[in-house]
């Protein structure tokens, strides 16, 4: 423990190591890569097992650095049952980039490290495209309503693109990742929206949509997380300098209801009311329970 330092030298050292971290293991990441593109089954599952445990070795270091500058105090609940061979679609209110690390750090060889849907132009963003192809995450074709009006045609296609890149996944377990919200919380935001929440921004129910309609059948389930901060929302910044002291997770596992399986969120508006009314519902129960993780874990 690094605590008889100040928070300013130990945020300096997280960088660091957080930065050496990510070099080492993109480089080896980016050498095993070359041999993904082998026209070799054997090749191929080999290489998907080796990028898959440096992932989770990347993750590994990170939290080992973060207990190095902090010993974090964490409340947990209904984290037991996942299971590292299920395939999962994660969702979480989002307060912070800390948000990120801690679902790692919490899930790390719980379930399989966790992926989310990227756009196709993205691939091509230098170095972090790379790695995310070589780490499997799925690429998605998206058609803008403007191209889909000039081309009705191609309405569909898009949808129909991505369930094959996602047919990968079928024999290979993920966890899929996706923030409701779509962005971090914040006052501004909060009265912007006119939220009928208390401590959540409005979900945007398209984002999971998509997630079922690409790969509903190969999910075991949804994990609910909700996420509370007693001492206030931290910044990355704050992670690093070892002031995030206390940290509330609650996991909730939940059936995905089959009459959402194999729909269009898009082209069906029944089924989209439908839709956006459960995850209303799963916001309203979310608030609640941020509510009583405020009252039993105030700021101190």
């Amino acid at each position: 423990m690094l605590d008889f330092l100040p928070g300013a030298v130990r945020g300096v050292i997280a960088a660091l190591l957080l930065a050496l971290n990510t070099l080492l293991l993109c480089s080896f990441l980016f050498c095993v890569a070359i041999f993904k593109v082998l026209p070799f089954a054997l090749t191929q599952r080999f290489t998907a097992w080796l990028m898959n445990h440096t992932h989770e070795a990347w993750i590994s270091n990170n939290k080992a650095w973060m207990q190095l500058v902090c010993r974090t105090r964490w409340h947990l609940s209904g984290l037991e049952g996942l299971d590292y061979q299920h395939s999962y679609l994660i969702t979480s209110n989002h307060q912070s980039w800390v948000d990120i690390m801690v679902l790692q750090y919490l899930l790390n060889r719980k379930i399989r490290p966790l992926k989310f849907f990227l756009k196709q132009e993205l691939i091509w963003v230098p170095v972090i495209g790379l790695a995310w192809w070589a780490l499997g995450f799925p690429f998605m074709k998206r058609y803008s309503k403007a191209y889909l009006e000039k081309h009705p045609e191609k309405k569909g296609k898009d949808l129909e693109t991505t369930r094959k890149t996602c047919a990968k996944f079928r024999n290979n377990p993920v966890g899929m990742f996706n923030f409701a919200e779509g962005t971090r919380f914040t006052e501004a935001k909060h009265k912007q929206q006119q939220s009928p929440f208390r401590y959540l921004l409005k979900p945007k129910a398209g984002g999971i949509a998509f997630v079922l309609d690409a790969m509903g059948e190969q999910l075991q389930s949804i994990v609910n997380v909700t996420i509370h901060y007693p001492a206030g929302r931290p910044g990355f910044w704050d992670l690093l300098c070892g002031n995030v002291k206390e940290v509330v997770v609650h996991f909730q596992e939940l059936p995905i209801p089959p009459q959402f399986i194999g729909k269009n969120y898009e082209q069906d508006g029944e089924y989209r009311l439908q839709f956006q009314g459960w995850i209303n519902q799963l916001w309203e129960d979310k608030d609640a329970l941020l509510e009583q993780m405020h009252r039993a874990y105030p700021a101190k």
